[in-house]
């Protein structure tokens, strides 16, 4: 346990007793309603309604309410070091525990970059005031410029659960290759952005009709699947590799990821709300709300998307939550930084898009927020509220109607195109190791 995560023990209350929810906990099977007794940080107690025979110094009345274990997002932009003006640690993970997010991961490409142990151990001080877990993930090479990996070893022991490049992909197949094959000998996962920078440069939409129509150069689907097959590859021949293909995008990206799957390979994937929400046709005329990396794609991209949620493929939902000042999206649309912001809505937008409009089932949903990314990245003591696993809990309304409005949000950036939005499914509180830090 790190120094911040015994700091923020340490003042949790005593014992908290879940009454009254409905239990969905995929990682142990269950999908029932069940009390949850928390105590010193920990899952103390799961029984049936009114079984629990420990006591508790506190209730927390959760009728109408799943209960959950805490959601993790693998994939978020915290903007520190060097970028406060965006968004801090501080302000991000309170609009993740907004988000029900317990643990965010977050990625390196910040100035200066996360590359160092150095820069790892003070991502994690106390100091930061982060109200939810960081973990962080470390860049996969020296300033993230492709060309000699870090100490994966050092980066590893100070606490890193990833390496990435994320925004600058590694396109070297000699490097990615190494990174691969050290990565295999320390159990330590590579996270890819996939996309062939050579293939779009000067691009700032999804390459289409509405490209075209919109004079802006496109991203062509072959840019991402050609990366994503090219570390698939990679990744079936080097011994005990671990892949984890970032924010996947297109329906070819997706292919290549079944079929690393269905060889055994240790390969795994992750889509973000807006990819499995929005299409570029959806793109209002240059609101650079809409523009991210990668790109809103195409229909048939969304339909394969869907299908990969459904049938298992995708192992987490992401939200790359990449939050940018005023002055840096409010540009001509070439000209303005990609990215959105996503934190606060990702479990609405799942809700809503996945669950009320596709009948994916609840459990599958928050598979995705919860044992998925855990099993990516093992977060052990995560991902579930079996008994003894940290006290990390997220609580919401699945039948609760609400309107998102950007001025409300929490991060200090409002650059998201669902502002307006009316949204199905609500988070009702937040729980870490213990210690309530969100609640409506």
């Amino acid at each position: 346990m790190t120094s911040a995560e015994k700091s923020r023990t340490s003042r949790i209350a005593p014992s908290l007793l879940i009454k009254g929810g409905h239990l969905i906990d995929p990682a142990a099977r269950i999908d029932a309603p069940m009390d949850v007794l928390l105590k010193n940080g920990h899952v103390a107690e799961v029984a049936a309604p009114n079984k629990i025979k420990g006591n508790a110094d506190r209730k927390f009345d959760a009728r109408g309410l799943i209960v959950a274990p805490g959601f993790i997002d693998l994939h978020v932009h915290l903007r520190e070091p060097g970028q406060t003006h965006k968004e801090t640690i501080a302000t991000g993970t309170a609009a993740a525990a907004a988000g029900g997010f317990t643990s965010v991961c977050t990625m390196p490409n910040t100035l200066p970059v996360v590359d160092s142990v150095e820069w790892v151990e003070w991502l994690r001080q106390p100091e930061r005031a982060a109200v939810v877990n960081v973990f962080a993930i470390a860049a996969a090479t020296r300033h993230s410029k492709g060309i000699a990996l870090t100490d994966f070893r050092a980066l590893q022991s100070a606490g890193a659960i990833a390496v990435s490049d994320d925004g600058r992909p590694i396109l070297d197949d000699d490097i990615m290759r190494e990174a691969l094959t050290l990565g295999g000998e320390l159990n330590f996962p590579v996270v890819q952005h996939a996309e062939d920078t050579r293939m779009t440069e000067n691009c700032s939409m999804h390459a289409g009709v509405r490209s075209f129509r919109l004079g802006l150069r496109g991203m062509t689907a072959a840019a991402e699947a050609s990366v994503v097959e090219r570390d698939v590859q990679l990744a079936l021949r080097v011994p005990n590799a671990r892949l984890h293909v970032a924010h996947v995008s297109t329906a070819d990206a997706l292919k290549a990821v079944r079929r690393a799957k269905r060889a055994k390979a240790r390969v795994t994937a992750e889509v973000t709300p807006h990819h499995f929400t929005l299409t570029d046709e959806d793109m209002r005329d240059y609101d650079s709300n809409f523009k991210m990396n990668p790109p809103l794609r195409s229909a048939s991209d969304l339909e394969a998307i869907l299908a990969a949620i459904a049938d298992g493929t995708l192992d987490a939902i992401v939200t790359d939550h990449a939050p940018h000042a005023t002055q840096e999206k409010q540009v001509e649309f070439e000209r303005a930084a990609f990215g959105i912001t996503g934190l606060e809505t990702a479990l609405a937008l799942a809700v809503t898009r996945l669950h009320r409009d596709k009948r994916i089932p609840l459990a599958r949903i928050v598979e995705l927020f919860t044992a998925g990314p855990a099993r990516c990245f093992d977060l052990r003591g995560r991902g579930s509220l079996v008994r003894e696993s940290i006290a990390d809990v997220t609580l919401f309304d699945p039948k609760k109607k609400w309107t998102f409005e950007a001025v409300k949000s929490l991060s200090k950036s409002k650059n998201t195109p669902f502002d307006g939005w009316q949204l199905t499914g609500k988070v009702v509180a937040t729980i870490v190791a213990g210690k309530i830090v969100y609640a409506v």
